[in-house]
């Protein structure tokens, strides 16, 4: 049976773990409970060994190792593709450390979890902070496993602590265009580049619903006749670099092509001639705008700060520009590293861009090319894409005092609108024309698990049917175009409204 045992001002409970070993009753943070009365500690104490008898005891001092440490431990155990380890990295320090980063892991509850997701949805979308909670949740859920706390204070209950109705977070409704507004927007940001890749780029992403990193990554290899062969993805980590990996969730696959979409980027390829790219040593069929316009000090990069500091660039960013978003010691690790390299704020290293850059083809090609506005950007205001009106539909005017020599702007397409949404727009696309849902699933490279799907097939009739359909919807595109303007000022567009101008004529 346990004991009581006197200390200098207050009694403490021990009891038998196992021959020559005894534990002492503690609270749920590890530490010693003094009792007022010998009573009490020896009541606390038999009650301990009953547990330990009964085998359910467990060593008080599990659990008492911090987040921050456990965190580490942790990232350093995981083996996951680049990408994902990337945003573990993210999630981790900049939105997970700064509130847990000194807890111990027992002694965080799921109140303090959910204090924290408040905060933080006072700050950021809603959609970002549940990505954040389930890999806390995450974490949690493996420190059950190795035993060190007893539950997951990130899990959440259903129906408690909410309103009661439609879920108030959900994210606004994806836009979606149609052919027509793929057609323009590609017209629109081939003008804003000055060149006919966009063109070819945006069109085979609207009329195929790849990937953006399936677009970026797709090599002259796997442009074959009646199709394109997804095979690799180019995926962007934080430090610039472009990792060629399978696509998505293992999704290989052959998308079935119109013949007029392959001739339009076989003979893309053909006016290019695009050479291997010096970071993967592949033909790839898109290449990027020219050189980055990033400044033209040759100093350190914000990259090579976190690369030394074993950090992630969004890290480095904060402890620039939001220091109360990170701890103290991580802003010491940062500025040390900052410090050793000698980095100058806008030092960036200008490079020739083999690739395109997600975050730089949406700023300044696709969002101006749907909505008519440049966004905002610091130290600039988000302002209307200035144009010269003729020929239609506008050139974008550039230089000193653009804005003072431009004489019109563009109409939106369809305000809102992302790289990705094109993806939505080519389902939506296919929903119109009536495509079987197995058909739909292979084409974007999505699992349908249920039962019904083993027995759907894909037949030869499907796929002509899908192929004239969204043939027809390209070319009365282009029918709705030439009522525009016979003309375009886009080279490739231009050959393809004379042509069709000629059938219809």
């Amino acid at each position: 049976m346990g004991y009581a045992e006197k200390r200098a001002t207050y009694w403490r409970g021990r009891y038998k773990i196992e021959d020559g070993k005894y534990g002492t009753v503690t609270d749920m943070t590890g530490a010693v409970v003094k009792f007022a009365t010998k009573r009490e500690a020896k009541q606390a104490a038999d009650t301990e060994e009953v547990t330990v008898r009964r085998g359910t005891w467990r060593d008080p001092g599990l659990g008492q190792e911090t987040f921050g440490q456990y965190a580490s431990r942790w990232y350093a155990a995981q083996d996951l593709a680049a990408s994902t380890m990337q945003n573990y990295r993210r999630h981790i320090e900049e939105h997970l450390l700064p509130d847990f980063e000194n807890r111990a892991l027992a002694s965080v509850l799921r109140t303090d979890v959910d204090l924290w997701e408040k905060k933080e949805k006072a700050v950021y979308a809603a959609s970002s902070v549940k990505t954040w909670r389930s890999t806390l949740h995450l974490i949690f859920e493996d420190a059950i496993d190795e035993g060190l706390i007893t539950s997951n204070p990130a899990a959440r209950r259903r129906g408690r602590g909410k309103r009661a109705g439609r879920y108030r977070d959900r994210g606004p409704e994806k836009v979606v265009t149609d052919a027509l507004g793929i057609l323009l927007t590609a017209e629109r940001a081939a003008l804003l580049s000055g060149r006919d890749d966009e063109f070819v780029a945006v069109v085979l992403k609207g009329y195929t619903g790849k990937r953006w990193g399936e677009v970026v990554g797709l090599e002259t290899e796997f442009v074959r006749p009646g199709g394109f062969r997804v095979e690799w993805q180019l995926y962007e980590l934080d430090t610039g670099e472009l990792v060629r990996c399978p696509p998505k969730d293992d999704s290989y696959r052959s998308i079935d092509s119109m013949s007029w979409l392959t001739s339009l980027v076989v003979d893309h390829i053909a006016r290019t001639k695009p050479t291997p790219c010096p970071c993967h040593g592949r033909v790839y069929v898109f290449r990027g705008q020219g050189a980055a316009r990033n400044g033209g000090h040759q100093g350190a990069k914000l990259a090579d700060v976190a690369r030394l500091a074993g950090v992630s660039n969004g890290t480095v960013s904060n402890v620039l520009n939001h220091p109360d978003r990170v701890t103290e010691a991580m802003q010491v690790r940062v500025e040390q590293a900052i410090a050793d390299v000698g980095f100058l704020r806008g030092g960036e290293v200008s490079e020739h861009a083999s690739h395109w850059r997600r975050n730089g083809f949406a700023t300044w090609l696709f969002t101006p090319a749907v909505s008519g506005w440049y966004p905002k950007k610091a130290p600039q205001e988000a302002r209307p894409v200035p144009l010269l009106g003729e020929p239609w539909p506008g050139i974008p005017v550039r230089g000193r005092n653009a804005g003072g020599r431009a004489n019109a702007c563009w109409l939106p397409i369809a305000k809102g609108l992302t790289p990705h949404g094109l993806r939505h727009t080519h389902r939506t696309m296919m929903e119109d024309l009536g495509t079987e849902k197995v058909l739909m699933d292979e084409r974007m490279g999505h699992i349908d698990g249920s039962v019904s799907a083993r027995y759907a097939h894909v037949t030869a009739g499907m796929r002509q049917r899908l192929i004239l359909g969204l043939t027809g919807q390209w070319e009365a595109a282009l029918d709705a175009r030439l009522m525009m303007s016979p003309r375009s000022p886009v080279t490739v567009l231009d050959a393809l409204l004379q042509k069709r101008g000629l059938i219809v004529g």
